[in-house]
Formats: structure tokens, sequence, C-alpha cells
């Protein structure tokens, strides 16, 4: 083999090896790069919220979740927390826990049978969510929720603070 034609060799060489070498580096970037815009929702997003029997008739129950939000290869553990009311012992409504003004946890008022935000004194209604006071802008966010043989499952999100309009962050 001449000089020439080796040389040639080792240039078309070493022009694949880095094609492939470079290759090798830009697919997994680019992958975890977009990977997010693709990633669908899963049915293992359903949280169970417990049995619907166990729900007192008018009066709301509050429930604590974990939920695991995951950031590249870190994976964190977040509590929330939920309202279940069933005002028949058949059909529940699911509110996030999570004030709309500014995202403080609020409690139930058991003496005037109604949600109240202890951060602003919002006021918000049992039945519908509606806001009966304070500053809040929007009524309770409500979850996606279903009722499978007999247990209470929802799909937790958390919306935009503070705006009129109830969107998903």
């Amino acid at each position: 083999m001449k000089t020439s034609e080796r040389r040639a060799f080792l240039k078309v060489a070493a022009a694949a090896g880095a094609c492939v070498s470079a290759l090798l580096a830009v697919v997994p970037a680019a992958r975890a790069f977009f990977s997010p815009a693709f990633r669908k929702r899963s049915e293992d997003e359903w949280v169970r919220l417990g049995d619907v029997y166990a729900l007192e008739v008018g009066v709301p129950g509050k429930v604590d979740i974990v939920s695991t939000a995951k950031d590249a290869w870190v994976e964190t553990r977040v509590l929330h927390n939920v309202w279940l009311y069933t005002p028949d012992g058949e059909h529940v409504t699911v509110y996030s826990g999570r004030c709309t003004h500014l995202g403080c946890s609020y409690g139930y008022d058991d003496k005037n049978k109604i949600f109240r935000c202890p951060c602003h004194n919002g006021m918000f209604d049992v039945k519908t969510g509606a806001v009966l006071g304070g500053p809040p802008p929007r009524a309770l966010d409500t979850l996606e929720s279903k009722i499978e043989d007999g247990v209470v499952y929802a799909r937790y999100e958390d919306f935009r603070l503070g705006v009129p309009q109830k969107t998903v962050v």
C-alpha cells in the first residue's frame, strides 16, 4: 500500500470515527432535552384517596397525598392535600388543598360550615367552592376524579395562583 493511499484511508477512518463519536454524544443529549415535550400522561397518575363509603355526607374530609416529581435524574417527593366533599354519598368533588389567592393551605370551619384560608381570610363555599369573601380571585380548584369499585381516585395538578381563570401550571 502506498503512503498516499494509507493517508487517505486514515483520513476517512478518522472522519468516520469523529462522526460516530459525535452521534454517541448528541443523540442522548437531544433525547434528554426533547423528552419532556413528548411525555404523555399515564394512567399511573391517578391517586387513590380512599373509600367513598368512608366519607361523611355533607362534611368535607382532608386527605394528604404524596406525589413524585422527576427532573432529569432527580426524583423529589412532595406532600399535597386535597379535600373531598360528597353531598349524597355517591358523587364526590375533590378540591385542591391550595387557596387560589396565594396557595396557602385552608381548613374547614365547622362552626360556619365553610372553607377558610387563614392567610388573608379567604372564604369558600363547601358545596361549590365559590368565593364567599376575601381576596381569592376565583373559586377553589377542583381536580379530575373518578370512583371505581367504591374507591375515589383523583389526578393531582397545580394551578396558577392569583388569576381569575383556572390554568394548569
